[in-house]
């Protein structure tokens, strides 16, 4: 029956719509709502055949209910608990990622423990005919017996039990005085009271007393089967629902949003991806209040309404994107919705009763952890994301990404392929990236190309793309192969750095002039790496002469740092050695090895602290062509840790301080 009126249909203002009410009515009767909304949905309908039906607050409360009425209280999906098939949907679309993989798997592996049949049932009756025949009907389980209250206590201080099924009447403690009994020892556990002798006052007794549910005698078995079933799975649904949020981390490109997808499939959960980029009204996530026309529910409500689940994959991607301004701090919203001690009942201002969000799995995407406030973080669990290697990217195009783009052109299956070596030239040099999206284009570019070519008649299909073709298919080269030794000159040094969008190279360029005793910091810098530029100047003037410069060089000069790519903001805690060693190339009149680049933070004292990043910041040394690199000593167990391919071709210095870095950077004769 239709909500609204019919075109045909009259009726006066002052006449409510009974017949869309007693539609809604009979709505709120059908739809398994848990006590509490049933309630709230009861008080607007009551409010509503009060009102007028031409008053705007009518069409509010019609909205809100039909809001209330839709929204998946009860319906969850089932999950599928195959570890084999999770492991195979991620590797289906997924190459390299290896430890992402291990770490997500473990995640689903903890899940799938927990949620798997089992369960501790403790039957109590004087009768060992009864006992046994429900015993046997609960077989899957793992079942005791005892005779009596006494011998169930008894079995309390030995095991722990999640469902106890106990007669009302026993010799000695009845069932009642049993339950309040075990209630204080253990008041997790579910109580399943059965009785012969059934009347409307024990059950309301037993009910008020805390027990999960009442049945009388003759017993049907089956009823009571579904019953433990039901328990169990509420408490495994608990046990789930503790479980961390996962945070995916890492450069753009690199699989974060992909891995998410594929965790649903494997999980066969539906999938809800939020983006939370430049969100600054917390209204968007917990909704608005109905005090006006136009308020609307937040989008977490809004998205489980519209996948009709309560239990989905929740992808709340750039989580740390999330701005704060006078509407809010949606940070603050985001620590309800994740935390697993509160989303149990959530508070949606619109829909203004509690909702369970504990058994969705929510997982949440950052380019940059570091951005995210503290109390956040730590309801998350880290999983980063490392850039890509060369040869990662290889495979991923290769199997992945060119297939696709070449069906997406309108290629048929063996119709188009590439070569690994121009793939590889493809990756080197018109590409520059931690991840593959950049890459995906550049290929689907090619294509097009290619398509374009074959319908002109000059291809004949099948094609195959070599290196000769790429100027033809995508021109020129972005970023060439630049050798540096051709940029090697005094006061210039190459280092290592980390961003939120992988590893890149630097060129710290020095300068002295005749001045005052100044520092000049050019180049967009950042708070950190000016304190870092001063404190090697200091260092360096501190041990002028063991570094054979003359100590008074600073008198009568000004030292001009410089960091080219003055447009792009610089800052972080790991360029000080590099500016160290510029300035002892430049004072001491010796040119860098142009083989070399370095990374690492430094002290007053000329201590180099180590550093993060060393997967992401020897992959651009590779990128860049260096061959050499020097890191903190204190990184070395790092670098051990790192896959052969990531450390191939580049040869690992380890060094403790500046003077050991100036050592091994600066030539003493002319390189080859």
């Amino acid at each position: 029956m239709s909500l609204f009126r019919r075109p045909n249909e009259s009726r006066t203002e002052e006449q409510p719509d009974l017949e869309g009410l007693d539609a809604v009515r009979q709505r709120i009767h059908d739809t398994a709502l848990p006590p509490h909304a049933e309630k709230a949905a009861a008080r607007e309908l009551e409010r509503l055949e009060k009102s007028d039906p031409s008053a705007a607050e009518y069409g509010i409360g019609l909205a809100y209910l039909d809001f209330v009425l839709d929204l998946p209280w009860r319906k969850s999906s089932q999950d599928i608990l195959d570890l084999s098939r999770a492991e195979t949907v991620l590797d289906a679309e997924h190459h390299g990622l290896t430890m992402v993989k291990e770490r997500v798997l473990d995640h689903l592996a903890a899940t799938i423990m927990v949620r798997r049949p089992h369960g501790n049932v403790l039957v109590v009756d004087d009768e060992r005919i009864a006992r046994e025949n429900i015993a046997r009907a609960l077989r899957q389980y793992q079942v005791e017996m005892a005779e009596d209250a006494d011998e169930a206590l008894h079995k309390l201080t030995e095991h722990d039990f999640d469902v106890v099924i106990t007669d009302l009447k026993m010799r000695g403690m009845d069932g009642l005085q049993l339950l309040d009994s075990w209630k204080e020892r253990s008041p997790q556990t579910d109580f399943i009271v059965i009785t012969g002798y059934a009347t409307v006052e024990t059950a309301v007794d037993a009910l008020k007393k805390g027990a999960y549910q009442y049945l009388a005698k003759p017993l049907h078995l089956d009823r009571l089967r579904a019953i433990v079933s039901e328990v169990l799975e509420k408490r495994r649904t608990a046990c789930t629902a503790r479980g961390p949020v996962l945070c995916f981390t890492g450069p753009p490109g690199t699989g974060k949003t992909s891995i998410g997808r594929a965790i649903a499939q494997a999980l066969g959960r539906s999938f809800v991806r939020v983006s939370l980029a430049g969100l600054r009204d917390e209204a968007e996530l917990r909704g608005h209040r109905r005090t006006y026309v136009g308020a609307m529910p937040g989008r977490i409500l809004s998205e489980i309404r519209r996948v009709d689940v309560n239990n989905p994959v929740f992808m709340l991607d750039e989580i740390d994107k999330v701005g704060q301004d006078f509407r809010g701090d949606p940070a603050s919203v985001l620590l309800e919705i994740l935390d697993p001690e509160q989303n149990s009942g959530f508070m949606d201002h619109y829909l203004d009763i509690p909702f369970d969000l504990s058994g969705i799995l929510f997982i949440a995407t950052a380019n940059n952890a570091d951005r995210l406030p503290r109390p956040l973080l730590d309801r998350m669990e880290i999983i980063q994301f490392d850039s890509c290697s060369s040869r990662e990217k290889r495979q991923i195009a290769q199997k992945y990404l060119f297939p696709k783009q070449a069906s997406a052109t309108g290629f048929n299956p063996g119709e188009a392929h590439m070569e690994n070596a121009a793939i590889d030239r493809v990756i080197q040099e018109y590409t520059r990236e931690a991840g593959v999206r950049n890459l995906e284009r550049a290929l689907g570019g090619a294509c097009r190309r290619m398509a374009r070519l074959v319908l002109q008649g000059k291809r004949e299909l099948p094609v195959t793309i070599t290196v000769e073709d790429l100027p033809e298919l995508m021109g020129k080269p972005r970023y060439p192969r630049i050798c540096a030794i051709h940029r090697s000159q005094p006061g210039v040094a190459s280092g290592l750095v980390w961003s939120e969008t992988g590893g890149h190279t630097i060129s710290v360029e020095t300068a002295i002039m005749h001045g005052t005793g100044r520092l000049t910091m050019t180049g967009s810098l950042g708070k950190v790496l000016r304190e870092s530029a001063q404190t090697a100047l200091s260092y360096i003037r501190s041990r002028a002469e063991s570094l054979d410069i003359a100590p008074d060089f600073f008198d009568n000069a000004d030292i001009h740092v410089h960091i080219p790519a003055g447009s792009i903001p610089k800052d972080g805690p790991s360029a000080g050695v590099t500016i160290a060693v510029a300035l002892a190339s430049l004072l001491k009149d010796q040119t860098v090895r142009p083989d070399t680049a370095m990374t690492g933070e430094l002290t007053l004292s000329g201590e180099i602290l180590p550093v993060s990043g060393l997967r992401d910041k020897l992959l651009a040394a590779q990128q860049a062509g260096y061959s050499r690199v020097l890191l903190p000593d204190a990184n070395q167990c790092d670098v051990d840790e790192l896959d052969e391919e990531i450390t191939a071709g580049v040869d690992a210095v380890f060094v403790r301080n500046v003077d050991d870095a100036v050592r091994e950077s600066l030539m003493t004769e002319p390189f080859e």
